[in-house]
This record gives structure tokens, sequence and C-alpha cells, in this order.
């Protein structure tokens, strides 16, 4: 039976955040080139083309980091054999034996894990998830990335590894 082990939250991070914050970010960017809205510094005078063009790399910037944070997001179910991959648009299916690694990111707040694989697949040759919430986990390892190479050797017929230190 399968077992969702990526966030509920997942889609809003995927889809729902990046709609809203690029949408609004590219939006004040067009109306300030536009002249719709004034770009003034602290003491309220108009800021010149600089503010204008601080505002478009903030934008651009900032797409790249939600890019890179949140569009990326995969949500991913497993079962005894198999890892299921999806996007919310297509779902592939991935054999347990095919995981090569799995790293996490503890420095960042929502824990991405990635899943490296020995093969490509149609997203390509690692998946980044958000695994569901640990309250008060901070910077420890969250128990997802054990239990996921420890599923891939039991199914590549090796033991099964120990508790993560």
């Amino acid at each position: 039976m399968r077992r969702t082990i990526s966030s509920a939250q997942t889609y809003l991070m995927k889809v729902i955040f990046p709609i809203v914050w690029i949408g609004a970010f590219a939006a004040m960017t067009i109306a300030a080139f536009a002249g719709a809205i004034p770009i003034t510094d602290q003491n309220g005078d108009p800021a010149g083309p600089n503010g204008k063009w601080g505002l478009l790399v903030a934008t651009v910037g900032g797409t790249a980091f939600i890019y890179w944070g949140c569009i990326r997001l995969k949500r991913v179910q497993v079962d005894g054999t198999m890892l299921y991959v999806s996007n919310y648009l297509e779902e592939v299916a991935i054999p347990l034996r095919d995981i090569s690694e799995v790293t996490e990111n503890r420095w960042i707040n929502i824990h991405p894990v990635t899943i490296h694989l020995h093969s490509e697949t149609r997203f390509g040759a690692s998946m980044v998830f958000m695994p569901k919430v640990r309250w008060f986990g901070f910077w420890s390892s969250h128990p997802i990335v054990a239990e996921l190479e420890s599923l891939a050797d039991t199914a590549r017929g090796g033991a099964a590894r120990g508790p993560a230190v």
C-alpha cells in the first residue's frame, strides 16, 4: 500500500507560493518601469532609475531562488518495492533498488531531501521533496532519509542500515 512521505504542504510550496510571490514582484516591477508606482528612498524622495533596477534584480533573484527551493519540489510516495514521484501533472514509478543515495539540506527550514538515482527518469537522475514536518527537528537528520536508504538497501538484497548516528 502506498504511503505519502512528502509533506501535505508540497502543493502550496510548489504551486501557490511561487505564483503569488513571482506574480506580485513581477507586477510591481512592471508597474515601476511603467511609472505607475513611484520608487522612493528612505526619505520619501524619488530613488531614480537605480530603484527600478534594484527591484528588477530582486525579482529575478527571488524567482531563481523560488525555482531552486520550491518549484522543483516533488510529491513522493513509497510502498514495499517502488517509489512514486509526481510533479502533480505526471507520475513516475521508480524501483527502490535504483536509489543510489539520499541526502538532505538541514540548513533550510523545509529540510529538502534529494533522492539520487543510478539512472535517469522523466524527472532526471535526482529529485527533491519536502518531507513531512517535524516539530523541533531543527538541524537533526530527518528520519525519512535513513528509512529510504534502508528500503533501497533491502530492495537491492543488502542488509538494512541501522539508524543514522
